[in-house]
């Protein structure tokens, strides 16, 4: 293992060229805060930022879902590498977890589960950038080979505008919706997070410079860019679904949305309305309980807390209502079990989970895959950051194939319009990026 580090010109031009960088590999990963933590007081509030960028590139040794427990498997192969870790854990890790099952067709073919050991790793912090390369070579050439690389020019692709359609019309999902309310009146659920898939089936697009645009248009703070089998995820998601930090545990569910306005005194009264909005109160505790459960079975007796109830934070599009979670863990749980006691997150299930995601089975139309799953890096000494993955477009440039998921929480206050109206807000800053 060869590092060195280095100090860089402005993080808008080096992500440019990271990008650039990243079109040379069949395999990368690029998680990017896009600035967000800059110029914020960081101990105001939890953030527990401790990157602005990290990206791999290339694949030494790599781990895909099977039929066993993907979490042991994982354990093993961290074990035996002993180095860095990228991926993601998709939503139908649940079907090893619970006696759960999925038959929604997949129209992406990515596995459930895939990490990689990168040939090289970038970190970037507070203008300074690390560089890790684990096959020999001089991390200063890569270095230089990086800041070679012209940015990409703009490119939209021969298909022009691509138009999404959903699996549902509009009445079909406000019925949907209305059935769900009867399943929580009935006692099934508390609460259920309820998503439709936009799709084309005929998308012809340039991801890199796509998810440039995306960045522009949705800047958020735990974005992801990767290439995996010939397949690429771009996501603007601003959640964390957990951290590991020591024995720390942190989650930061996200239960609440409302537009922002570009007027200060409009955009502080809708600030105000969803932090005092009752419905977005009631989703926030359901999964804030949830979320303290599910990190019990993992932590010392007595050290999970709510460090922040209801904190309103304002992204690109949007205003979140956001908890943050934290415990001890104890020390004969592996960081592997640890996460398997969380997934998959609550904010993308409901409550009970199981219950729930029986549910999500029988209502949706499609697979969600690496959607509501999470992605992010894993430390040699098992300290992770994990997203969840929101706010996301996957697509398979063999077939074509794009899709968006969107979701909302339905609860029993739920009106059907508005949950309608809130997917719409959650997905206006992607579809204007694949506008030409």
């Amino acid at each position: 293992m060869n590092l060195f580090e280095f100090s860089i010109v402005p993080e808008d031009a080096f992500i440019d060229k990271l990008i650039a960088f990243a079109e040379g590999f069949d395999t990368f990963c690029i998680l990017n805060s896009n600035g967000f933590y800059v110029g914020k007081d960081l101990e105001s509030k939890p953030y527990y930022h401790d990157f602005d960028v990290i990206a791999a590139f290339g694949a030494v040794k790599v781990l895909k879902s099977s039929n066993t427990d993907f979490f042991k498997d994982l354990e093993e192969f961290h074990s035996e590498t002993n180095d860095h870790l990228f991926g993601w854990f998709g939503y139908d890790l649940k079907n090893g977890i619970e006696k759960l099952h999925s038959e929604h067709p997949d129209h992406i073919g990515l596995p459930e589960g895939y990490f990689f050991v990168p040939e090289i790793i970038i970190w970037v912090k507070d203008g300074k950038v690390k560089v890790q390369t684990n096959s020999g070579e001089d991390p200063k050439s890569n270095f230089e080979k990086l800041m070679s690389c012209p940015p990409s020019p703009w490119e939209r692709g021969p298909g022009g505008e691509v138009i999404l359609q959903s699996r549902f019309t509009k009445d079909e999902y406000l019925e949907t919706v209305e059935k769900l309310r009867q399943h929580i009146i009935e006692g099934d659920v508390y609460e259920i997070s309820f998503c439709q898939e936009f799709f084309s089936e005929n998308a012809i697009i340039e991801p890199f410079s796509l998810y440039k645009k995306l960045m522009e248009i949705s800047p958020n703070p735990f974005s992801a860019f990767l290439k995996i089998e010939g397949k690429y995820i771009l996501s603007s998601s601003m959640e964390r679904f957990l951290k590991k930090k020591g024995d720390k545990l942190i989650s930061q569910p996200i239960k609440g949305t409302i537009r922002k306005s570009k007027d200060p005194n409009e955009d502080a009264q809708l600030q105000s309305q969803l932090l005092n909005d009752e419905k977005e109160r009631a989703e926030n505790v359901m999964i804030v309980d949830l979320v303290r459960n599910d990190l019990a079975k993992s932590s010392v007796p007595g050290t999970v807390k709510v460090e922040e109830l209801f904190g309103i934070y304002p992204f690109f599009q949007v205003h979140q209502m956001i908890s943050t979670i934290t415990s001890e863990k104890r020390n004969e749980v592996h960081w592997t079990e640890a996460i398997r006691n969380a997934f998959p997150m609550g904010s993308m299930t409901g409550a009970p989970k199981v219950r729930a995601m029986q549910l999500i089975e029988q209502y949706e139309r499609s697979k969600r895959g690496v959607f509501s799953g999470a992605i992010g890096y894993i430390t040699p000494e098992g300290d992770f950051d994990l997203n969840v993955v929101i706010r996301t477009l996957i697509y398979n440039p063999e077939n074509r194939y794009l899709s968006l998921h969107v979701g909302s929480a339905i609860t029993y206050d739920s009106v059907p319009e508005k949950e309608f109206e809130e997917c719409m807000v959650k997905i206006e800053g992607i579809k204007k990026a694949l506008i030409v």
